[in-house]
């Protein structure tokens, strides 16, 4: 039988605290993951704790521009952003910059926003108005704190009722925005210019999230290097969304996730069942004898 319990934090804490509840199972912002994680596994209960998420694309100047515009625009804006996997953040290594911002924003304008239900809407509404208008502020801060509003999702106008905005295209970000700081989880593609692949690998392994993560190169040293230097714990190779088969463990590195049990793979197994281990000896009777040795079966 499956029960569905709405609430706050009333009902999770009593979810949290119960005898009866042996494992808790959590998606969602990171400082809610983390309270979770403590308050649970200080009751001696096993805890999938997945928090927040702040994923980055890195495309290389040997990329195929086409390909990664293609990438960047439906990690983005995809489910209208607000997924844990996805992109939020561009980094262009280079010369790469400038016609990899012009392709994402020409693509931008072919997008059909609208219904969920119209097989012709590419993307739909965001779950409330509060999440609009949250996204919006972003958006309406950018430019105040330095960074280079390419394309204004607040612009769009829609017909009809739904929680609808345009998607955005925020260039010359840098860390210690809060465009680039914080999670929008909404619609908002921010492009953070470096100009070595150094640099690229420092500012993703700087941030205090590690989910997800993905470069775009047509280069095998690159790829390679990557893979080992980056810390992050899911890494895409010209894959923009980079979510495991079923088969190999999903979760992040750092404040994406909490404790060491991910959601996929072997550790699932592991966590939503218990282990048993059974002993067992079918002697003859004649072989029975008095020994206080240690056993050895």
């Amino acid at each position: 039988m499956l029960n569905v319990v709405n609430g706050d934090k009333e009902a999770v804490d009593g979810i949290l605290d119960h005898d009866d509840v042996a494992a808790v199972s959590f998606v969602g912002s990171t400082p809610i993951a983390q309270y979770i994680y403590e308050r649970a596994a200080g009751k001696g209960k096993r805890v999938q704790a997945l928090g927040g998420a702040k994923n980055h694309m890195v495309v290389m100047p040997d990329a195929e521009l086409d390909g990664a515009a293609d990438a960047a625009v439906s990690a983005a804006y995809g489910s209208a952003g607000e997924r844990c996997m996805a992109v939020s953040v561009l980094v262009a290594v280079g010369e790469v910059a400038d016609p990899l911002v012009e392709k994402i924003a020409e693509r931008m304008k072919k997008l059909t926003i609208g219904d969920g239900t119209d097989e012709a809407s590419a993307m739909g509404p965001l779950i409330t108005a509060e999440a609009r208008d949250r996204v919006a502020s972003y958006v309406e801060g950018a430019a105040g704190e330095g960074a280079t509003v390419v394309v204004d999702g607040r612009e769009k106008t829609f017909d009809g009722d739904g929680f609808f905005i345009g998607t955005s295209l925020v260039d010359n970000v840098r860390p210690g925005m809060k465009v680039y700081d914080d999670e929008i989880f909404g619609p908002v593609l921010s492009v953070v210019r470096v100009d070595t692949f150094e640099e690229a690998v420092k500012l993703v392994n700087d941030n205090q999230f590690a989910n997800g993560v993905a470069i775009f190169t047509r280069d095998g040293k690159s790829a390679r290097e990557f893979e080992y230097a980056i810390e992050v714990g899911m890494v895409g190779v010209n894959v923009p969304i980079p979510v495991p088969v079923g088969s190999f463990s999903f979760g992040g590195w750092k404040k994406s996730l909490f404790g060491d049990t991910h959601m996929y793979g072997p550790e699932a197994f592991n966590f939503y069942t218990r282990r048993k281990v059974v002993t067992s000896r079918w002697p003859e009777p004649t072989e029975s004898q008095v020994d206080l040795g240690f056993p050895t079966h």
